[in-house]
């Protein structure tokens, strides 16, 4: 009895004992039981490590989209353009000073020049400095100064311009400029996305870069009227946001291929602001000016038609029974000329040339600013209610 007792209590001194040293280990770190829980611990840290680093990758691969990648590319062809012209204006008292007898006196006030400092944008097409431009951004500039995306500033040298397509050819001298890629506007896809790219409001001046703007083709082959003798005939129409000082910058597809120049928005009302409604020449029509720009300085249209027309009204369209009150009446036709030769006569309805549909005269006028001298034209017209083609060589006036 007492030998069980004793051995029972060996026994509980043991258990106590190796309790004891298990505690004493354990706030020692000789036998490191938290250990287990810190390895746990690094391990889920590192894979959370992992992960947000291959998120951050995934966010920074979706921002580089095809856009920034077009705009990275496109953007060190894209220039500033400040310009310089003299301007000339009419006196607003010249009627007072015409007198004689105060021109004895004030001598003729009739008219007065005064320097006027304009803006634009623009693009290099060739590697040896050749830039494109609106006419009315530098086709009357008595000094045209470039800017560069690193800065660098050129005096420009006007190669040619045309008033009539409002396209503008300048050089900068330099050697492997950055250019641009130019591309086919005749492939160009009504809601496809395109990036303006230009200097609205002198912003390139202040940063050495470009702006950039993103949109949708709207439409294409739209047809504008005249704005001070300047005609604008198939233009390309997108909602990037286009503003003062865009003008004559590129508008780029998403494979950073130029496929029109930047050159007017409509605004509603008093509001000088873009609404959405921007339109670009087509950059087929841009290369081809650019080319004889380059050969000859001017475009030649010395050519003579050799009638007058005037725009289908309803009352007209009525008599003549026509569809619709679109096209131009032929009212009187010159003799030995290009109108005379072709077979027009007086009262015929031309209603398209050359594929162009014609609604008034400024369209025609417009399309005939499309051909040169030499060029044999077709005429769609109607006459006794019954639609003829005729043929019109342009020569010389």
């Amino acid at each position: 009895m007492i030998n069980r007792q004793k051995n029972l209590i060996v026994i509980i001194t043991i258990v106590f004992a190796l309790f004891g040293v298990i505690y004493l280990s354990s706030k020692l770190n000789i036998i490191n039981i938290s250990g287990i829980y810190d390895n746990n611990q690094n391990v889920a840290f590192a894979q959370f490590q992992s992960s947000k680093e291959k998120l951050n990758d995934d966010i920074t691969s979706s921002r580089k989209n095809i856009i920034t990648e077009t705009v990275k590319n496109v953007s060190p062809a894209i220039v500033g353009i400040n310009v310089i012209e003299i301007r000339e204006y009419k006196d607003p008292f010249f009627s007072f000073f015409d007198d004689p007898f105060f021109q004895r006196f004030f001598g003729n006030r009739g008219t007065y020049s005064q320097e006027v400092k304009g803006l634009g944008s623009g693009y290099i097409i060739s590697p040896d400095g050749y830039i494109v431009t609106n006419d009315h951004v530098a086709g009357n500039a008595t000094k045209i100064t470039i800017t560069l995306t690193d800065g660098r500033q050129f005096d420009a040298k006007l190669i040619g311009t045309d008033s009539a397509s409002d396209i503008c050819l300048l050089k900068i001298e330099g050697d492997d400029l950055p250019f641009v890629k130019l591309g086919n506007s005749d492939d160009v896809i009504i809601g496809e996305w395109v990036i303006a790219l230009g200097n609205p409001f002198g912003l390139f001046e202040l940063n050495d870069k470009p702006t950039v703007t993103v949109g949708v083709i709207s439409a294409t082959g739209m047809n504008l009227d005249a704005i001070n003798n300047r005609y604008y005939l198939n233009m390309i129409q997108t909602d990037a946001s286009i503003n003062g000082g865009n003008s004559g910058g590129p508008l780029v597809n998403g494979e950073g291929e130029v496929i029109g120049m930047n050159t007017l928005i409509f605004t509603a009302g008093n509001n000088t602001g873009n609404i959405g409604l921007g339109f670009a020449i087509p950059i087929n029509k841009v290369k081809r000016i650019v080319e004889e720009l380059k050969e000859k300085g001017s475009i030649d249209r010395n050519f003579e038609i050799g009638m007058r027309i005037q725009t289908i009204d309803e009352g007209i369209a009525k008599y003549y029974h026509l569809k619709s009150a679109k096209g131009v009446i032929v009212t009187k036709v010159y003799p030995n000329t290009p109108a005379e030769r072709g077979g027009i006569e007086v009262g015929d309805i031309i209603i398209e040339v050359e594929g162009y549909k014609i609604n008034n005269e400024n369209t025609i006028f417009s399309v005939f600013y499309e051909f040169r001298t030499g060029q044999t034209i077709t005429l769609k017209i109607i006459r006794d209610e019954k639609e003829l083609t005729k043929q019109m060589k342009l020569v010389k006036g």
